[in-house]
């Protein structure tokens, strides 16, 4: 099997087949990675079982998000945490490169 590049496209033949595999497709996974430093969100909620989406995406339960912090986009993003028998809390924060770390108590939905 031999290959070459020409111009950001890799040609491979194969058993007199060529495929051809452009570049970006191998990429494709490394633009969408933040430049720089990311931003990481830290949720130290009670309860802990709590789970917490950013912009309307699953991130992790609270348990995990406090010792392994979820990596985002820096910038603006709404932070959603709930669990069950508890009202949920929302929160618009604005994520610095690094570590922010967001602390909770849940309020329980009165019986």
């Amino acid at each position: 099997m031999s290959g070459a590049r020409e111009s950001g496209v890799l040609r491979v033949a194969r058993g007199g087949l060529s495929v051809v595999l452009l570049a970006a497709l191998c990429a494709c996974a490394g633009t969408h990675k933040p430049k720089g430093r990311p931003a990481e969100l830290r949720a130290v909620v009670e309860p802990p079982t709590a789970i917490v989406q950013v912009d309307e995406k699953f991130v992790g339960s609270a348990r995990v998000l406090e010792k392994r912090p979820a990596q985002l986009t820096p910038g603006k993003h709404r932070v959603t945490v709930e669990a069950p028998g508890f009202f949920p809390h929302d929160v618009q924060l604005e994520l610095a490169p690094g570590v922010t770390t967001l602390q909770l108590k849940l309020r329980a939905i009165p019986r």
